[in-house]
């Protein structure tokens, strides 16, 4: 509404008042959706008396696509006769977009007779496609940013460049996603903040170059020092409601460097009845080198049996070999890491031929055929190890880091099928003939973990009758830890009984472990082990007779409501949360040392995510690291000594100094000749006299 100077310049009825300005601001945008309503051209003209019968028609087609809410055909009078006629088009409504879909899927084309195919299309894109210009006009070229120059890019690295050498983690709580600095037992710097960064969750890649924020249609990565957008991927069409057939292809292979899509593929997510399988992820694993990339498929119309292994390689993103390894009943499988000599060797090679990966996969009992190990190279696709196993319920495929070792943990049933227990199966890779060594446990086997680059691996075991059964989730069950010893000539074990603890979690640099109780009713434990504890140089000699030896508890603590463990990538600190996302009670976080003391606790309301930073792997060899590790070691005791030498020197100058100065300090009393006297004082508070009579 327009001011006024002065009462004079008011209206003089409220109908000549200027409400525009109001309307505009608080104007109610009025929506009205067409995906309900479809064209359909090419239908036979005719006039009115046969307008019912076409409609009937008409009705009777488009019926099996949905429920048709209204039918509306043009009648236009014919300049000749004067008498309605039909247009040769009409209009149908349906309940739901989703029907009228179906019917532009299942009718468009379809031959009423030899002369009339009808064309059938949404009516929004009819009115889309209108406002189309005929003339064609060249778009405008985007201004092409080279993200190489040095006045534009950034150091996505910069980091690792911090003085302090600290770590950095990405907090999500609420609608504000924030990257702070670990200050150990300060509160954290905070680097960047912002609202509605993501509409689910974040991810790190996993060198820590980007950050990843999930968005309806689009995936964006940031980072550098301003934590601008680096690039984003968009997914259109993500909500087109088609059915499985038509859903297209919904996954997408981008190159993260340049932003080009490498190609697509459709999800197979058919199980042998036809039905849609639960999507599992990843769909695609990686091989360690990112030279092939597979997935399980499934046959012709899902048909059991007919599984095959897809693998792919780079930059070609075709097929090995051009077709895929069809494996009878394959369920699952894992790619074998790669250790560090092998990455040094092949860094150093310069060798042009092509390098053999392994995988490992399984597939269960099938008829009279036991269920099967298998240990598979690629591109190759030679089969270097195999291993027949019966009485299994389920297998888990679990790699050492180095790729040394692989333990399948096998669930068994008795013949009766009314107990389960569990088998370790141990391949020795690296060994001639690949030797498997095989670890009975009489319970079942809840969790596994390797210890990182060690030859050390825990178990979970428990016998608890409440495991498996509905009411699991509000019961803490009984459970053992198991630590296994690979190291020959004499493999160990140590037990402990009597735990809750259902997760296992190492430290990035191994011998540190945390064994947690998780998301349970009652239970909140957290405990901090060393396994290379070592007090004395006599525990030191009896650790290489009995590696077990050295296991010591460093600590217990408890975190109340947590519901995640968080390594950083040194080792150091280790964080626990209490994620709102899992329950809305005491969230927040907590700062550990890898000792188990508490250095910092925040409650933080709707707090949902905390995640570490990931550090790129260190670009020295194995024999760079050993030389520093020696270097250090001689430069400390070359500074210890000089230390010393300097201290001894300003200690004579100092009585040379006082000496000429006169000047006598008490001497020193030898600890020997020194006498302590003890004096008791006694003071009497009450005194009661009793008389006893004979």
């Amino acid at each position: 509404m327009p001011g006024f100077d002065n009462a004079r310049q008011f209206p003089q009825s409220i109908e000549e008042l200027d409400f525009s300005d109001i309307e505009e601001k608080y104007k109610v945008p009025f929506e009205e959706g067409f995906d309900t309503i479809i064209v359909v051209d090419n239908a036979p003209t005719v006039d009115e008396s046969k307008k019912d019968k076409l409609l009937k028609f008409i009705r009777k087609i488009f019926k099996n696509a949905g429920n048709i809410k209204d039918i509306d055909m043009p009648m236009d009078p014919d300049p000749k006769t004067e008498t309605l006629t039909s247009k040769g088009f009409l209009f149908i409504e349906f309940e739901t977009p989703e029907q009228a879909a179906m019917a532009i899927k299942q009718y468009d084309g379809y031959p009423m007779d030899k002369t009339h195919h009808l064309a059938v299309n949404r009516f929004t894109d009819i009115e889309k496609y209108s406002q189309i210009e005929e003339e064609y006009k060249e778009p405008e070229e985007e201004k092409f940013v080279d993200l190489g120059s040095d006045s534009i890019a950034e150091h996505l690295r910069s980091w690792l460049t911090d003085p302090q050498a600290r770590d950095q983690f990405v907090l999500y709580r609420g609608d504000v996603v924030s990257i702070f600095w670990n200050k150990k037992t300060e509160p954290p710097e905070e680097v960047h903040k912002r609202m509605n960064w993501t509409e689910t969750y974040v991810k790190w890649s996993p060198l820590g170059t980007y950050l990843a924020t999930f968005h309806r249609q689009v995936i964006a990565l940031w980072g550098g020092p301003s934590w601008n957008k680096i690039i984003r991927f968009v997914q259109s069409g993500a909500d087109t409601p088609f059915g499985p057939e038509d859903e297209g292809r919904q996954i997408i292979i981008w190159d993260v460097h340049g932003g080009n899509l490498l190609r697509s593929f459709p999800s197979s997510t058919l199980s042998s009845d036809g039905t849609p399988n639960k999507i599992t992820w990843p769909m695609f694993k990686w091989s360690p080198s990112d030279k092939y990339f597979a997935r399980v498929t499934q046959g012709q119309q899902g048909q059991q049996g007919q599984q095959a292994l897809s693998v792919y390689e780079t930059p070609s993103m075709g097929l090995v070999g051009n077709k895929s390894i069809k494996i009878e009943g394959l369920v699952d499988f894992e790619w074998a890491p790669s250790s560090d000599k092998e990455k040094e060797r092949d860094k150093h090679s310069g060798e042009k031929k092509q390098k053999e990966e392994l995988l490992s996969y399984w597939t269960p009992e099938i008829g009279n055929q036991p269920a099967r190990v298998t240990l598979l190279n690629i591109p190759s696709k030679e089969i270097l190890r195999t291993r027949n196993l019966v009485n299994v319920t389920d297998c888990k495929i679990h790699w050492q880091s180095n790729g040394d070792f692989l333990c399948v943990k096998v669930d068994r049933h008795t013949k009766t099928k009314k107990s389960t227990f569990s088998n370790l199966e141990i391949f020795r890779v690296r060994e001639k003939d690949i030797p498997v060594e095989v670890i009975e446990v009489k319970d079942v086997v809840i969790a596994f973990s390797w210890e990182p680059k060690g030859k050390r691996f825990a178990i979970i075991t428990t016998s608890d009758p409440n495991y498996g059964q509905p009411t699991q989730g509000g019961v803490t069950l009984k459970t053992s830890v198991s630590f296994y010893y690979l190291e020959k000539p004499k493999p160990g074990k140590e037990t402990l009984e009597k735990k809750t603890s259902n997760a296992i979690y190492w430290s990035p640099l191994g011998r540190h472990v945390i064994l947690a109780t998780l998301r349970s009713a009652t239970t909140f434990d957290l405990e901090f082990w060393d396994l290379d504890f070592e007090t004395t140089l006599d525990q030191k000699e009896f650790a290489k007779a009995d590696p077990a030896a050295c296991l010591q508890l460093m600590n217990t603590q408890e975190h109340y409501g947590v519901t995640d463990v968080e390594w950083d990538p040194t080792g150091r600190y280790v964080i626990t949360s209490s994620s709102f996302w899992r329950h809305s009670i005491e969230n927040g976080y907590i700062l550990w040392d890898f000792k188990g003391t508490q250095l910092q606790k925040h409650l933080l309301k709707k707090f949902k995510q905390l995640l570490w930073r990931p550090r790129p792997k260190s670009l020295l060899t194995s024999e760079q690291k050993k030389a520093l590790s020696e270097e250090e070691i001689k430069h400390r005791r070359r500074l210890t000594e000089e230390w010393n030498a300097w201290r001894k020197r300003v200690e004579k100058e100092l009585s040379e100094e006082r000496e000429n100065a006169g000047i006598v300090l008490p001497s020193r009393r030898d600890d020997d000749t020194i006498e302590v006297i003890e004096e008791w004082i006694e003071e009497v508070v009450e005194k009661t006299e009793e008389i006893i009579d004979d």
